[in-house]
């Protein structure tokens, strides 16, 4: 394959190789010269053209897997007429819901022997959704009255860490009944804060996806 002329779609390529690589076996078990040999005769030159490192990479792929996400709750954060805890409840369910966790749950990658793409998903969740979206929704909640709370900025966090990685059934490798367990544990710790945001459908969906990733791991 000739070297590709376009640096967005050379940028592209070398993304989507590395995501498929770094879920397949590991962010550290892929090395610069896997992705090289997966990426069609594209050379070494232009990896290092666009990344200084697998790091680089790293943290681009994790950027774009969380462009799309982070999309979605700009436009919950900034919807009008709904109250704080309707948003909440909203990001919830989009979230879980998304289809592209079909097809990673269905991929069944094995997040544990990748240490330092569960620390990009830990550092995105609380350094950038946890404040900057969460966290505004939060506090209009407590100002409209839906949500009651003197801890909004933990909270937020909270919500985000148990989300992303507690529920994530491939950080754990969780069976559908013990991602079931957990989701009505966070069910009730959210309630204690008044909270009542998730219900049965949310629950299938966690098991849903659970199954897929069991079935396929």
């Amino acid at each position: 394959m000739a070297r590709n002329k376009y640096p967005e779609e050379t940028v592209n390529l070398i993304l989507e190789t590395a995501t498929r690589l770094f879920v397949q076996k590991g962010y550290e078990r892929t090395s610069i010269q896997d992705i090289i040999n997966n990426l069609g005769g594209l050379s070494k030159g232009a990896i290092y053209h666009h990344f200084k490192s697998k790091e680089e990479i790293l943290i681009a792929v994790t950027n774009k897997m969380t462009e799309k996400s982070n999309k979605m709750l700009f436009e919950i954060r900034n919807t009008p007429d709904m109250t704080g805890k309707e948003k909440l409840k909203r990001l919830l369910e989009d979230s879980v819901n998304r289809p592209v966790h079909d097809e990673i749950f269905s991929a069944a990658p094995n997040i544990k022997s990748s240490p330092a793409l569960v620390s990009s998903i830990l550092m995105e969740s609380v350094e950038t959704v946890a404040p900057e979206y969460v966290l505004p929704i939060i506090k209009q909640g407590i100002e409209d009255g839906s949500i009651q709370t003197e801890y909004p900025e933990e909270l937020a966090e909270l919500i985000m860490l148990v989300g992303n990685v507690w529920l994530d059934p491939m950080v754990f490798d969780d069976d559908p009944e013990k991602i079931y367990r957990k989701c009505v544990m966070y069910d009730k710790m959210l309630r204690g804060f008044g909270l009542d945001i998730i219900d049965e459908s949310m629950f299938e969906r966690f098991r849903s996806l659970t199954e897929m990733y069991c079935k396929n791991k």
